[in-house]
């Protein structure tokens, strides 16, 4: 029988809006929660309405609808496809995870959920391989084992311009807020092994962490024979412009390169100015 696979994600994975569309991968959309109203992340709000009303509410994000979940779930069964693999951000980070498994669980279709322990590009880089996979002809069984082991060589660093948002949302995990308040420290940060924010190191100031978060992108992405990065900001499109020339200009051996704004639900948590940097080594 051949198969046919589904890729599945969240918003939450920051999977560039044209890849979603030439890939065929389905997107379910984080919430967006304002007292008046409640928005789907990337569908019907953008990340620079969430900025510019954050003086007058930060909003708060939720978990997909379960309506949204399993419509997608009934439109990919329609489609003809035979089986689903959800790649989703971290289960550390979110409970999107969990929710998708539910839903796995009364799938009609075999169907595999992955908590990549990343979130944004570093998510979205193995949710675009596994659809890139997925059109290669690959397996169920293989590509769920190929997805693992890539996510497996994914990292994403970024830095703020403030973590009062990450602390408003309580998803600070193991970043201390309080010293970077007081003494202008910017904390590179990545996700760990269970996928929960951690700081790298910190650094004084805007200009010394965009110079250190650089240098730890280039590091990490200098053995590999076969390299896929991304960029992501929030609202910084020219600085963010300038960091990819200088990181592409260091780093040999980049096959896919990447580029996009945070997504709504990300930008509540992390506010404008936001810099990340994915690299993504296959082996």
């Amino acid at each position: 029988m051949i198969q046919k696979i589904a890729i599945l994600t969240d918003s939450g994975s920051d999977v560039p809006a044209e890849i979603v569309k030439e890939m065929g991968i389905f997107v379910l959309p984080l919430q967006v929660n304002y007292k008046d109203r409640s928005y789907s992340d990337g569908v019907d709000i953008d990340a620079q309405t969430v900025y510019e009303n954050l003086t007058k509410e930060v909003p708060t994000t939720s978990l997909p609808t379960g309506q949204i979940v399993a419509d997608t779930l009934q439109k990919i069964e329609q489609n003809g496809y035979t089986h689903i693999l959800a790649v989703v951000l971290s289960s550390g980070l979110s409970g999107t995870h969990n929710m998708v498994q539910l839903m796995a669980d009364h799938s009609k279709l075999p169907m595999k959920v992955i908590d990549t322990k990343n979130i944004g590009i570093g998510s979205g880089l193995s949710v675009i391989k596994a659809a890139q996979w997925a059109k290669e002809g690959f397996s169920f069984d293989d590509l769920i084992d190929k997805v693992k082991d890539v996510i497996l060589q994914t990292k994403v660093y970024f830095v703020l311009n403030t973590l009062e948002y990450l602390q408003k949302g309580g998803r600070i995990g193991k970043v201390s807020a309080f010293v970077g308040q007081t003494l202008d420290l910017k904390p590179v940060i990545t996700c760990n092994d269970e996928g929960i924010y951690t700081t790298l190191v910190k650094v004084r100031g805007r200009k010394g962490s965009l110079t250190r978060i650089k240098e730890i992108a280039c590091a990490y992405a200098q053995d590999g024979k076969s390299i896929n990065i991304a960029f992501a900001h929030g609202n910084a499109m020219e600085e963010i412009t300038r960091i990819k020339e200088d990181v592409l200009s260091r780093v040999q051996n980049v096959k896919n390169i990447y580029l996009g704004p945070v997504s709504p639900a990300l930008g509540v948590h992390t506010g404008p100015g936001l810099i990340g940097i994915a690299v993504q080594i296959e082996k």
